[in-house]
């Protein structure tokens, strides 16, 4: 009798076992969700976490980083990026959700350039230019990742020659480190085997108000920049770098994101708002604050440190009102901020800008760092 008891108690503890729900993260997210297939590998969601508290979540398919909960003011862990519940819900979508981006971040004109006297044709999938490496860019691409410790996610992909028309096999590494700094780093390298052009990004939408739904525009801005790149009506750069100084693009010192985000200023009507890149004072130099973003509701900073000498600043001037994310969450028109650190626009058709030629024998590097800083 007392045998038989034991074996019911275990098959009983036992069945408890399989039917225990499934842990989420901070964010809510399931890694169930994210555990599919995609080009016949694997995909996942990944799990960083730092000393303090902090939590970034990504997935391999885009290298997307799908949440990252950092405490606001008074202390409530909250998700400051935009993103989806699931794989599925990813490849339902054509946006750029938390993305690595290439082979070229931002814009080529008519989808062309030319190098070593060879001209390329890239996809036109934005008003007959090439935007952020054609619409199979690699935030659509799966990236063979290796979590290297509690802390680090390490993904790299092979971008074969010819791929969305660019020349050359493209070896490429992008490590996501949390750090105990509360940073989110993406250090990029990359090797060619052939002349090509690379600009690497990442494409993550921030709202750091914690209020699911809210827009942007309380947000303040601040980009250390003296010049810009301004573009014409299809928002390719025209090739001048103008002064900021007095006009809306003077983001020097801290405004509010809506303070003049509709003003007739010409470029804010071309751009729908902010959508242009600035040349960065910090001139490369990763220890020189690049930009900031600050949500008074919630005290959260963003600060912005790159070896690269621009950033585009995009404020979801086509987020469109109608796309639901995580929760359930429907995200209104500005309802986020991008900073993507990166070269300048259509490089590869502007000599006067710098290169983003890689050659053989080189490595291209680059790296960014979205430190996270609460203000009490």
């Amino acid at each position: 009798m007392k045998k038989l008891f034991i074996t019911a108690l275990a098959a009983c503890t036992l069945f408890a076992c399989t039917q225990k729900k499934e842990e989420a993260t901070l964010s809510g997210l399931l890694k169930s969700n994210f555990v599919s297939e995609v080009e016949g590998k694997p995909t996942a969601l990944y799990v960083l976490k730092n000393k303090n508290g902090l939590e970034a979540c990504i997935t391999n398919y885009g290298g997307r980083m799908v949440s990252l909960m950092a405490p606001d003011k008074n202390g409530k862990m909250t998700d400051v990026v935009l993103g989806y519940d699931s794989i599925s819900d990813y490849l339902k979508s054509d946006g750029n959700f938390g993305a690595l981006i290439g082979r070229y971040g931002n814009r080529i004109a008519q989808g062309k350039f030319s190098l070593d006297s060879v001209e390329y044709q890239l996809p036109q999938n934005n008003n007959g230019h090439c935007l952020h490496g054609g619409p199979e860019g690699y935030h659509t691409r799966l990236w063979d990742a290796k979590q290297l410790n509690d802390q680090t996610l390490e993904l790299t992909y092979l971008s074969k020659d010819g791929e969305a028309g660019f020349p050359g096999n493209l070896q490429i590494k992008v490590t996501y480190t949390l750090t105990d700094d509360n940073a989110i780093e993406l250090a990029y390298e990359a090797e060619t085997d052939k002349p090509t052009v690379v600009n690497l990004t990442n494409h993550s939408y921030f709202n750091l108000s914690g209020v699911p739904g809210s827009t942007i525009l309380d947000h303040d801005i601040m980009i250390n920049a003296d010049t810009y790149t301004p573009v014409d009506s299809l928002l390719i750069p025209t090739g001048e770098t103008p002064s900021v100084e007095g006009t809306p693009m003077d983001l020097r010192n801290p405004i509010a994101i809506g303070a003049q985000i509709d003003s007739t200023f010409e470029q804010l009507i071309k751009g729908r708002g902010y959508d242009h890149n600035w040349i960065l004072n910090s001139k490369g130099d990763i220890n020189v604050l690049a930009a900031k973003a600050t949500s008074p509701t919630s005290g959260i900073s963003l600060e912005v440190y790159t070896s690269e000498p621009g950033v585009q600043f995009y404020t979801g001037n086509f987020m469109t009102g109608e796309d639901k994310g995580k929760g359930g969450t429907v995200y209104p028109h500005r309802g986020a901020f991008c900073l993507e650190t990166q070269h300048y626009p259509d490089s590869p058709n502007q000599p006067a800008f710098p290169s983003t030629v890689l050659r053989p024998g080189e490595k291209y590097t680059s790296k960014c760092i979205y430190k996270l800083v609460v203000n009490k």
